[in-house]
């Protein structure tokens, strides 16, 4: 070996560390679901929960279902939880798997698999993302109604609301903020919209929102997840791609796969992202 090659190598391997070198490698396929929409992991029980829209993302027609997967993308029971509606977002707390649906958060009681409560949000169209923080508080985005729910002990309602979230899609809770995943302003019926989204920022405590970073629109952004100390892992539906955007705001793209990359999940043990493609009825992994 040449000395002259050490500091290139040096450099590549801090590249990889960071998640930002070498093209992602394609781990498994899974098939057979109904508009997959989000892909939740749980790491202690070796499960993945998949939420299925099965049908259109705002009918409330009874036909939504959550599927059950091994960690290597074996479903295990596809069908595990039905009589939803449109299911999107889902979370894990305090053995509970909450789903966003329409315009309820449904809690699913882990262990038994039946749905324990329902909790009501008037008037929202589309509930979407959910994340929980550290005191155990639900957040839900309303993609089209253009707001945050919360629920707190028993009481769901709306917290934050207005054009300035720009259709909010994805939901992150990262220190006193919201990390939030937006589609983009000027909705049309059809989804489509004016302007592109970027990644904003909601206070916790003062429910401040503001733009993370510049500003500039990236694409319809849906799923968002922590991708290294410095960026997130986020996709785009409509552009069917993954991005690496920093926390400064920069994106670089580094995946396109089909139209209806939805709300993914990121293991960082093993640097392994798994993709629901709605469009296509899949749920794909990749290694970066």
């Amino acid at each position: 070996m040449r000395l002259s090659h050490l500091p290139a190598l040096a450099l590549a391997a801090v590249l990889a560390a960071c998640g930002s070198a070498g093209q992602p490698t394609k781990l498994w396929e899974a098939t057979g679901f109904a508009q997959p929409e989000t892909v939740l992991p749980d790491l202690d029980a070796g499960v993945l929960y998949v939420s299925n829209v099965a049908g259109g993302p705002g009918d409330k027609d009874g036909n939504g279902f959550i599927s059950k997967l091994t960690l290597d993308g074996k479903v295990t029971n596809l069908k595990w939880v039905t009589g939803l509606d449109a299911p999107k977002g889902l979370a894990l707390n305090g053995g509970k798997l909450y789903v966003a649906d329409l315009d309820q958060l449904v809690e699913i009681d882990v262990a038994s698999g039946a749905i324990a409560t329902r909790h009501q949000a008037p008037g929202a169209k589309i509930l979407n993302d959910i994340a929980i923080d550290g005191e155990g508080r639900v957040y839900v985005t309303d993609w089209p109604g253009n707001a945050i729910w919360r629920l707190v002990d028993d009481t769901f309602e709306k917290w934050v609301e207005g054009d300035v979230l720009k259709a909010p899609n994805g939901l992150l809770v990262e220190g006193d903020s919201l990390v939030v995943a937006a589609w983009g302003t000027g909705m049309k019926p059809d989804f489509s919209t004016e302007t592109a989204g970027n990644l904003l920022t909601v206070g916790l405590e003062d429910k401040a929102v503001a733009n993370l970073g510049s500003g500039a629109p990236v694409g319809h952004l849906d799923g968002l997840e922590p991708f290294d100390a410095d960026s997130y892992l986020v996709t785009d539906w409509v552009g069917g791609k993954v991005f690496q955007i920093s926390r400064t705001g920069e994106a670089k793209e580094l995946l396109k796969v089909s139209q209806g990359t939805a709300n993914l999940a990121f293991i960082a043990s093993t640097r392994t992202a798994i993709i629901p493609l709605m469009v296509d009825g899949k749920v794909v992994a990749y290694q970066f």
